[in-house]
């Protein structure tokens, strides 16, 4: 692949990823928050969407040979440490590293301070990694896939995952549709008592 090519690919990919996160507004601070508070299911599932649509992309991908899988160790303590540091930064910003620089260019001015204090988070973490991996955080466990321990082809474990979501998302739609999640309070306030 040329990287002229690669470029192309990584700005439709940009653009496509901008439009759908505009129109699902899953970048506004009252959805985010109305997710965390759970009152508001739309950023659900949007993601359980893109994690189903990744699935069959990457079993594609893979089956074609045209990608590689490499998955990680697992690390238990530094996902749990770092997963809980993430949902706390969300729940008080109303914004996720994924929705900051949307939420700028939507006129959002708080955003800034969240960009600002990601960025300063990063440049800490970098020069506290070295500390941190000599600690629990820095320990991995060994490298799991699901489908090898089930010993099923990445592709058929990666399209069972995709349909399992697709009935969750059927079921949440059923239950939740996106036009109750879409309601006037979506700005992160509570409803008006009458």
């Amino acid at each position: 692949m040329s990287l002229t090519f690669a470029v192309a690919v990584g700005i439709a990919m940009g653009i496509v990823f901008g439009f759908a996160l505009e129109k699902s507004r899953v970048f506004e601070p009252g959805i985010i928050l109305g997710q965390m508070q759970l009152r508001n299911f739309i950023m659900l599932k949007v993601f359980l969407t893109a994690v189903a649509t990744g699935a069959i992309a990457l079993a594609v991908l893979n089956g074609l040979g045209y990608v590689k899988l490499q998955p990680r160790a697992a690390a238990w303590a530094a996902n749990t440490v770092g997963g809980l540091l993430l949902g706390a930064g969300i729940s008080l910003t109303g914004a996720c590293p994924g929705t900051t620089l949307a939420q700028i260019g939507a006129g959002y001015r708080d955003a800034l301070f969240t960009l600002i204090g990601g960025l300063l988070g990063a440049v800490t973490f970098v020069y506290a990694e070295p500390a941190i991996n000599r600690t629990f955080l820095g320990q991995s466990g060994p490298r799991l896939v699901f489908t090898e321990l089930v010993g099923v082809p990445y592709w058929i474990g990666a399209l069972v995952l995709a349909a399992v979501i697709v009935v969750i998302l059927v079921v949440l739609e059923a239950r939740l549709p996106w036009q109750h999640d879409m309601g006037n309070d979506v700005d992160g306030d509570l409803p008006a008592s009458t």
